[in-house]
Formats: C-alpha cells, structure tokens, sequence
C-alpha cells in the first residue's frame, strides 16, 4: 500500500528523509518535454554521496490509478535536457511521448553519474587504470534505495518482469551485469554499445559462469564506435559480438526474449543512441498490458 500521494506533479512533495520531489526546470535553454520531475541531493549510503534523481511520468499518468513499469538509466543528465548533457541528450522524454501513441508507456528513472566516479562506479570489476569497480555499491543503492523510494511514491508495477535497466558504454557493461547479479528484481536490459573491453573484460568470464541468460536483453554496437580508450571500432565490435554469441550459447535467440542490432553507421555518441532509442523501447517496454 501506498503511504504517501503517488501523483507527485505540480507541487514540491518532501517526505521526512528530505526526498522532494519538483518539476525539472524549464524555460531558456532547457529541453525537457512532458513531466519530469527531480529530487535534489538524493544521499546513497552505499557508496558516501549524492546525486540528483530524475523521473520521467507517461502521459496517462494524470487520468487513473494504472500502474507502470519502471525503466532505470544510467547517465540521468544526459536522458531529457540538454541544457544538463554533456554532449547531446537521448530524447527520452521527447520519445516515449510518441510511444504513447503506439500505447507504450513507463516511468523512467535517470540516475545521474557521479562525475569522475562514473568509472568505477559503473564497473563491478577491477581495471588496471582506475582500481576497484564500485559497480556492486552502485547497484544496491539503485536496489535498496533508489528502487523502494520510486515503488512507494510512484504508482509501479514493481515486479521483476516490469522493471528494467539500461546504459550505453559503460552504462551498457553495469546494466547486462545487472540482470544476471540481481535477476529478482530486473526483468530485462538495455545494452548500448557496451564497453565490455573495461575491466579487462571481466564481464565475459561472468556470463560464463551461468548456465542461462536470467531475462530479456535488447544490445546493440556501431560499425564505427570510438571511444577514449585505446579500443579501436574493430576491436570494440568484436567484443560485443563475441558477447552476442555467448548470449546465444546460453539460451537467447533473436526473438521476443533478445534482439541484437549492428548500426553499420552508428558512432559512441548521444545522438546516435537516441536514433536508435525508439526500436530499443518498443522492444523493452512493447510487452507491457494497456489493461494493467
């Protein structure tokens, strides 16, 4: 049962623990479309700092009581604003409310970086450069703080086959990873030209060890992704179709459980994620019952 109001749009909402939820700002410079909302400062005991929140609301969300499933991203700035990107945004907001039309709708969740920790934060693995990977830190705040906070203030569907998480780069590496170390409570992932190749390619030796593939993966990769590391596209299209055919090799066909995609003109950047974001969602997100 809900403890407190789950339309949360027009005023601020503070709950006891400072939580407030208000409309993301707009005005001059701010590209922000339908209703995102933003707490401010949100603590994450598991990892000692805080960082904004972000929620996308569908638009029916106003007209019911229906429930929604929930989508986690990573890299909340670059998601709805460009005024808060840091090269371009991927037009979330701009494009769920066209997949309104098709009758897809969910409540997003962006979780901004934390800056020079995006790293580590979004690694569970060791890298030769950057140390120890807080990518398990990283994933239990999104599991045991993140997640109970938009289930109670939200009206979610918050079971695992209606919540799913996403990220390009490393945002795609900590999100496949998600799903198989927290298959209770994620359903699928959304896998973005991955960089499998950080933490020298310790996600590959994972997936090895499960005998199946716990839920749904969309992922994809250009013909042409550069990177700041030393990968070339060659090598980074390698790894990601070596993962594709361990993927298969445990279980996933292309199909309604796994589709894979190969951008032959696709580059590491926002706008190309966010050409390719519609296919992606309907994909994620097309599955979902509008009688719920």
């Amino acid at each position: 049962m809900l403890t407190r109001p789950a339309q949360v749009l027009d005023e601020a909402h503070q709950a006891e623990d400072g939580i407030e939820w208000r409309p993301h700002p707009s005005g001059p410079g701010h590209t922000v479309v339908g209703k995102v909302l933003i707490a401010k400062n949100v603590v994450s005991p598991q990892l000692g700092n805080r960082r904004d929140l972000l929620v996308y609301l569908p638009p029916s969300y106003d007209s019911g009581e229906r429930r929604y499933p929930v989508l986690y991203m990573h890299d909340g700035q670059n998601l709805f604003d460009n005024y808060t990107s840091y090269v371009g945004e991927w037009h979330v907001d701009a494009t769920l409310e066209a997949l309104a039309e098709e009758g897809i709708e969910a409540i997003v969740v962006g979780i901004p970086n934390a800056g020079t920790e995006r790293l580590r934060e979004y690694s569970p693995f060791p890298d030769p450069e950057h140390g120890e990977g807080k990518g398990e830190a990283y994933l239990a705040f999104i599991v045991e703080t993140i997640k109970p906070r938009i289930d109670q203030d939200f009206r979610t569907l918050p079971a695992r086959e209606h919540t799913y998480v996403m990220g390009s780069s490393l945002g795609g590496l900590i999100s496949l990873y998600a799903l198989f170390r927290h298959p209770e409570v994620f359903g699928a992932a959304g896998v973005v030209s991955p960089a499998f190749w950080f933490g020298n390619r310790g996600i590959f030796d994972y997936v090895e060890g499960f005998a199946r593939v716990p839920g749904r993966v969309y992922m994809d990769v250009g013909f042409k992704e550069v990177t700041l590391s030393e990968v070339s596209s060659r090598r980074y299209l390698a790894d990601v179709r070596r993962m594709h055919r361990l993927l298969q090799h445990k279980g996933l066909r292309p199909g309604p459980d796994y589709r894979y995609v190969e951008d032959r003109q696709g580059k590491h950047n926002e706008s190309d994620w966010a050409r390719r974001l519609p296919d992606a969602l309907r994909f994620l997100l097309g599955r979902m019952d509008p009688s719920i």
